[in-house]
């Protein structure tokens, strides 16, 4: 299968007149270049001078809800990415909106500039976990935009957020069973954090909010990855990007941040799988045992800082892991 690249473009919306919690809409501006119509052109040669041949490219534009800004603009932008389209150097276009921006007028318009997906930011599908972030819209506009879309042929993105105000596992869960049951064929899944200058921050310093710890996050997103892994739903990213206001702790008040979240979740997916092994089989009495995997998953099943590794050894097994090319994603054998 050829593997795909999206040449990034950050439009935000710079009229939303929805202020959810967690998002500082001035800072997100106020540091970001934003481009004009007009330099499309060069950001999408300059990416493609450097991208692998026998790739599935696309052009993205991300950063806000692009179908919020006005349909001039809109357009403009769409025309400069169907050039590259049209010449065949460009697979397709997606962008990423509100669920409350779709309607049959904006999909038309999508449809004719080449528009190939679509990535709603859902974050919940629980009406409470809406009405307390400030979302402006409701579970129905999720379902109903979703359906739209599919139904318009375009290929679905729903993104969902962990730990929101009045979240529980169990609320997450059915996010990520709805997501499946509306027909998305990609999903994001990002752990809410506390940013300066947000309500959010409001919120915590006043004691009416309490982000989830790493440990909680990790542990809410391997249950998570499983749906949609058994549902054939592509996980895009699992945890934030690692941006310098981040990184660098510039921006960030708390939360469950971390640069190596996506290997934590699967560190802890893979402890599961191995545990869940010996119990059922109990391969030997002495303890010394082999565990082989897939050799894409070797590191993973290792874990993030060796953590399976150690564990494994604090309990009392002399472990070794070995690679088996033939072996499919989750599959092992302890012997």
């Amino acid at each position: 299968m050829k593997k795909h690249s999206n040449i990034p473009i950050f439009i935000p919306e710079l009229a939303c007149p929805h202020q959810c919690v967690f998002c500082n809409q001035e800072k997100i501006i106020g540091t970001q270049s934003i481009p004009q119509p007009e330099d499309v052109k060069g950001i999408v040669e300059r990416y493609l001078e450097t991208m692998p041949e026998n790739r599935v490219v696309n052009i993205a534009f991300f950063g806000g809800s692009f179908t919020g800004i006005p349909v001039d603009l809109q357009e403009q932008y769409l025309r400069e990415a169907f050039g590259f389209v049209e010449k065949g150097r460009i697979s397709g276009i997606r962008l990423s909106t509100r669920p409350d921006y779709v309607n049959e007028t904006v999909l038309e318009l999508l449809k004719k500039y080449g528009v190939t997906t679509i990535e709603l930011g859902a974050q919940s599908t629980s009406r409470e976990v809406l009405h307390e972030s400030e979302r402006g819209h409701t579970p129905e506009d999720i379902r109903d935009a979703s359906d739209l879309i599919c139904k318009y042929g375009f290929e679905l993105g729903l993104q969902m957020m962990i730990g929101l105000p009045e979240d529980t596992y169990e609320r997450s869960i059915q996010t990520a069973n709805d997501i499946v049951s509306f027909g998305a064929r990609s999903t994001r899944i990002y752990p809410a954090i506390v940013v300066k200058g947000t309500a959010l921050e409001r919120l915590y310093r006043e004691g009416k909010y309490i982000p989830l710890s790493l440990e909680q996050a990790v542990d809410w997103t391997k249950g998570i990855v499983r749906i949609f892994e058994e549902n054939n739903v592509s996980i895009i990213r699992m945890g934030l990007h690692p941006s310098e206001e981040l990184v660098k702790g510039k921006s960030l008040i708390d939360g469950p941040f971390h640069t190596s979240f996506k290997e934590m979740v699967m560190t802890r997916i893979w402890k599961d799988i191995i545990d869940t092994e010996l119990q059922s089989n109990n391969p030997n009495t002495s303890n010394k045992i082999k565990i082989s995997v897939s050799d894409r998953q070797i590191h993973n099943t290792i874990g993030y800082s060796q953590t399976n590794r150690e564990q494994l050894r604090s309990r009392g097994y002399n472990v070794r892991f070995v690679t088996n090319p033939a072996f499919s994603k989750y599959q092992l054998n302890i012997s």
